[in-house]
């Protein structure tokens, strides 16, 4: 999972819901959900959604907003020197 929260520019919706998607997957134990129990699992996307953007509308911070880039290429360093570069 990624941090969502002090970004500029903020986290988008599709941000959002695919970190709604990925928790559900994760604690569901299923990438792709029965036809039974589907709509279940849309609900749950939807509803993980919906609590994390009334989350992060919420929070408050001093600290400036972050750099997406920066971010990300802090990420791939750690990535690298934790995994190495496939040399």
């Amino acid at each position: 999972m990624k941090t969502l929260f002090n970004f500029d520019p903020p986290a988008t919706e599709e941000e959002v819901a695919a970190a709604a998607l990925q928790y559900v997957r994760k604690v569901s134990g299923s990438t792709h959900p029965s036809q039974a129990n589907e709509a279940v699992f849309e609900a749950a996307v939807a509803a993980i959604a919906a609590a994390t953007q009334e989350l992060l509308d919420g929070l408050v911070t001093s600290a400036p907003p972050k750099d997406r880039e920066v971010e990300a290429a802090k990420a791939k360093a750690r990535s690298a020197q934790r995994f190495g570069t496939g040399d």
